[in-house]
């Protein structure tokens, strides 16, 4: 449990199909003066608390501030060093919510974990399907493609038929507080802005270096890498006679290159850390569709496993700004085959 509208309404959902419910919420690490981890402030403790009590379920909060410091902030950090734009949700439901949190339910002595994520598990033959959530401006999906037939089985969404709009009315329909309740779109364990947290950072280098076109002119100068993102625009200070985006980030000679928008344009990745949803790599190639990032459209691409959990995505169209850290993930129609993590672009 967050504390929001989603995690409220999931336990509400569930309590009434007649499950035994036991809420829980994580204290996650946050930078001293932030954000007060925004899912576990003292308000929404509060609230899942009130909630729970409501349920006649117990409540328990789970410190694992010292878990999440290490597995999803030193590595978002780590990866900026390295000039890559990573994903911590990714890391987050990877390492603590599905792996540290499932653990716990089972301590708990609770059969299945449920969240209150946007998609759906469905269960073919002898095989769990992990699906897209029914309201394609919601589906999350994406960040769940790590998951295997170990966690599918012990997995509960009920949102995953909803929209979220049908969601704020079920929970206004049942007089939760948190019905109307903004969401947060910024990054959990910062004040708002990631370039200043990263800017604090000991081993986070803020070097300012050249701004080069592709054949190597220098136009200008950048502020430190970690300040710039694959297909950024503004803040370069450059005068130009038309737009120009980054196109690349290189470590080496701590330099930018810039260029128009058209050179973004990408035909091929390379995907590292790459499992399945079914636990064995489909036959390949293979053809599915892909998303290389958390808002952006599945296309129509070939998949071939290289072995060594690496794998390659060969798009039929190229793709603007494929960015190395993200995550990219794979589709057969609406159930989710896997993904990994964006190692290198060509």
């Amino acid at each position: 449990m967050s504390g929001g509208v989603d995690s409220s309404v999931a336990a509400v959902l569930l309590h009434e199909q007649g499950y035994e419910i036991i809420g829980g919420m994580m204290s996650l690490w946050a930078e001293e003066g932030g954000p007060a981890n925004r899912c576990c402030s003292p308000e929404a403790t509060q609230g899942a608390r009130e909630l729970c009590e409501n349920l006649g379920a117990p409540f328990h909060v789970f410190d694992y501030e010292s878990e999440f410091k290490e597995s999803v902030v030193d590595r978002f950090v780590a990866e900026y060093g390295r000039g890559r734009t990573p994903n911590p949700c990714l890391s987050c439901n990877r390492h603590l919510k599905f792996g540290l949190l499932l653990q716990k339910a089972k301590e708990l002595g609770a059969p299945y974990l449920a969240t209150g994520h946007y998609a759906r598990v469905r269960r073919a033959d002898s095989e769990y399907q992990l699906l897209r959530g029914v309201d394609p401006n919601k589906d999350q999906s994406y960040v769940l493609y790590m998951l295997g037939q170990e966690e599918l089985k012990r997995l509960l969404l009920p949102l995953g038929e909803y929209a979220k709009e049908q969601v704020r009315r079920l929970a206004r329909e049942r007089g939760l507080p948190v019905a109307d309740r903004e969401e947060s779109q910024e990054i959990c364990f910062t004040m708002g802005d990631y370039r200043r947290f990263l800017s604090a950072q000991p081993d986070v280098v803020f070097e300012p270096g050249p701004i080069w076109d592709e054949e190597g002119r220098v136009l200008g100068e950048h502020k430190g890498l970690p300040a710039y993102t694959i297909g950024q625009r503004e803040g370069l200070g450059i005068a130009a006679a038309h737009p120009l985006y980054v196109l690349e980030i290189d470590t080496e000679r701590n330099a930018l290159v810039v260029g128009p928008r058209g050179r973004l344009a990408r035909i091929e990745l390379r995907a590292g850390e790459v499992s399945f949803v079914s636990g064995k790599p489909p036959r390949s190639p293979m053809e599915i569709t892909a998303k290389i990032r958390y808002r952006s459209t599945a296309v129509g691409a070939t998949l071939t496993y290289l072995g060594q959990e690496e794998a390659r995505v060969r798009f039929h169209e190229p793709q603007a700004a494929i960015t190395p850290g993200q995550g990219v993930v794979f589709y057969s129609g609406e159930a989710v085959l896997g993904g990994g993590i964006i190692e290198e672009v060509g």
